[in-house]
């Protein structure tokens, strides 16, 4: 991997994760990858996190080190030699501050946006009995859209070759850019432990926030979700790829 972009944590991750039909995914897959798929199936998630502690070259920015962030993403795979490559493209990025958003869709064409965001933490206390909850809320007013997860006891690794595990173990991130070229970056952290949630909410206005063809399949309920502890994370500077055929417009945006 190159030189490191950002540094930061990455905590108490909410994943709701939604079964989709690829053909939905296809005009989002960029050149030179191809949808990741677990027992045959493929899936989207919505993910709200807690960004700690975060540096851009080794230098924190004032106002701008702690945020949360919620985006939807998919999976895919590059083949690269005898080296499978699992990561993740980002349908959209939802940050509080615009600074952020300005940076990203500079560096990496990301499509991200800013708007008022709020989190809350409960962590569980098994010895009182007590569970969980972690929210995320973004949005103005009557707008306002949240995701929430409830959860309880002690986290674990994900078993091998479980749902949890394919949701958590991606270490590339794939960007088509405006040029029809692709942007590959590594994403660098250890394993994380999850729980798995025992209960979910989602109010969301998807239409409005992701485009009509995610409606159908974020209206209901989730395959699986879960809550991830996370850790300190690595994003490295990306590379720009080998120009493939022009990805096709993107109907959602």
């Amino acid at each position: 991997m190159n030189r490191r972009f950002l540094t930061a944590e990455w905590r108490y991750l909410a994943m709701l994760n939604f079964e989709i039909d690829p053909d939905l995914l296809r005009p989002f897959v960029p050149p030179g990858t191809e949808l990741d798929t677990w027992q045959g199936k493929t899936f989207i998630s919505l993910v709200g996190f807690r960004f700690l502690r975060t540096r851009l070259l080794g230098i924190p920015i004032p106002f701008h080190r702690n945020f949360e962030e919620v985006n939807l993403r998919f999976y895919v795979r590059r083949h690269v030699g005898g080296e499978s490559r699992r990561g993740v493209v980002f349908v959209k990025e939802i940050v509080p501050k615009w600074a952020i958003a300005v940076v990203a869709r500079w560096v990496y064409n990301e499509n991200y946006v800013a708007c008022p965001m709020d989190s809350h933490i409960q962590l569980p206390d098994p010895a009182r009995g007590q569970g969980g909850i972690v929210e995320y809320s973004w949005g103005k007013g009557a707008a306002r859209n949240t995701l929430q997860a409830e959860f309880a006891g002690l986290p674990s690794y994900p078993v091998a070759g479980s749902l949890e595990e394919f949701i958590v173990e991606h270490y590339w991130g794939y960007v088509s850019q405006r040029s029809g070229a692709v942007l590959e970056y590594g994403v660098e952290h250890p394993p994380w432990r999850v729980w798995r949630a025992t209960a979910t909410r989602l109010e969301c206005d998807v239409a409005n926030c992701y485009g009509r063809p995610f409606v159908e399949v974020l209206g209901q309920e989730p395959r699986s979700a879960l809550v991830a502890e996370g850790s300190a994370v690595t994003v490295f500077w990306g590379r720009q790829l080998p120009q493939q055929t022009a990805m096709p417009s993107n109907p959602a945006l």
